[in-house]
């Protein structure tokens, strides 16, 4: 029985032998991918919201209730046009009684106007007869007197006058500004007061209407990282869509790149603005936009998958280490050659973070390159080392 449990074991470790001996010499499986062509891109992609390209805020100069309102959401207004109007009762007061002052004004400068002239006349007279020897130097110096005060006092109205005419111009342009309107011609997005409602221009103005200058003409604010930013360029094309139209694309062009910074949680984005026409009216003000800009561009590329400049067969590094440490910076792909996977160094252009561009002809259309191990031989460790990242 004992020869019996010996001859087994020895049995079942040649098995085991064979097993191992097969596993260790047959050839690793591979899994490639044929160099393609075709068009390549490269784009920022980010969000932001779409806005008229003008829009005006109009408020109040003047405080009081609203008296009437003649706009409303949408409505189509014109340069000059009534869109409410503030009870105009307090200035029409007060432009009455600034008339009345200028009124006054006037007519006190008539009264002085005629003391001057009798004070001239007084002088005149009297002059002669001091010639004459009939009055005293001392009553023509009164008249002189009396004459230079009478045309001091003249001038005095004059600036009265003056000042009681701008008090009535004042008056004026109050009243004037109980008439809200319309500076520009456009479409009302806003209103944000009813009939009756009392506004107050003391401090800051009050918006009481947002008016859209041209609705067929908006730009995308996006939110672009300043990682990206630096890639942004005038004129470039880009490609938005929205949530209202998941199935439609729209287009525009790169229109301003502003450089002042917007810090949200220690986060720096910049404003990339994209000018987008909108015959149809088919976007509204502050709708979410999924933009994409598109960077650069290649028309009959020759791509790789990105997954091939990455990988590293098993073993590649301890075959020649000093080599490997040497060449590891330089962008490579793996191609089979007998069974056997071989280097290739390669020249990198864009990618799009799925397939590379390749620039140096090393890599004939079609031929196949390694992406990936078929299967891992027991105990062998996972590659995940690469010069080359993206």
């Amino acid at each position: 029985m004992q020869r019996v449990w010996i001859a087994l074991g020895a049995a079942s470790l040649a098995v085991s032998g064979s097993a191992a001996f097969w596993t260790r010499s047959r050839p690793q499986a591979y899994v490639t991918e044929p160099v393609a062509q075709g068009a390549m891109s490269r784009a920022i992609v980010t969000t932001g919201s779409v806005n008229p390209v003008v829009t005006v805020q109009v408020g109040t100069y003047v405080s009081g209730p609203i008296q009437s309102i003649s706009c409303d959401y949408n409505t189509q207004v014109e340069a000059g046009q009534l869109c409410a109007k503030i009870d105009p009762r307090p200035y029409q007061e007060e432009l009455d009684q600034a008339k009345a002052n200028l009124a006054t004004a006037v007519a006190q400068r008539h009264k002085d106007e005629a003391i001057l002239a009798y004070a001239k006349t007084n002088y005149e007279r009297d002059r002669g007869l001091r010639e004459d020897g009939v009055v005293s130097q001392d009553t023509l110096d009164s008249d002189k007197s009396s004459r230079d005060q009478a045309q001091a006092q003249v001038r005095l109205d004059a600036a009265a006058i003056d000042q009681r005419q701008a008090a009535l111009d004042a008056a004026q342009v109050n009243l004037d500004y109980t008439d809200i309107v319309s500076p520009v011609r456009g479409t009302v997005v806003a209103r944000n007061v009813d009939v009756g409602q009392t506004v107050a221009a003391s401090f800051q103005t009050p918006t009481l209407f947002l008016i859209a200058q041209d609705l067929t003409q908006m730009q995308v604010d996006t939110n672009v990282s300043e990682s990206d930013v630096g890639q942004a360029r005038l004129g470039q094309k880009a490609t938005f869509a929205v949530e209202a139209y998941p199935h439609r694309s729209f287009e525009g062009r790169v229109v301003q790149v502003r450089r002042a910074p917007i810090t949200v949680q220690n986060v720096v984005t910049y404003d990339v603005v994209i000018g987008v026409p909108n015959p149809e009216q088919l976007l509204f003000p502050g709708m979410t936009a999924n933009v994409r800009i598109l960077v650069d561009e290649r028309e009959d590329a020759v791509l790789v998958p990105a997954a091939a400049l990455r990988f590293e067969p098993h073993g590649a590094a301890a075959a020649d280490p000093v080599a490997s440490a040497a060449e590891a910076p330089a962008p490579h792909v793996w191609v089979l050659r007998d069974g056997r996977p071989e280097r290739v160094a390669v020249a990198t252009g864009i990618d799009d973070g799925t397939r590379v561009e390749i620039t140096d002809g090393s890599l004939p259309v079609g031929t196949p390159v390694i992406v990936d191990a078929a299967g891992k031989r027991a105990g062998e460790p996972a590659q995940n080392r690469s010069p080359f990242r993206f």
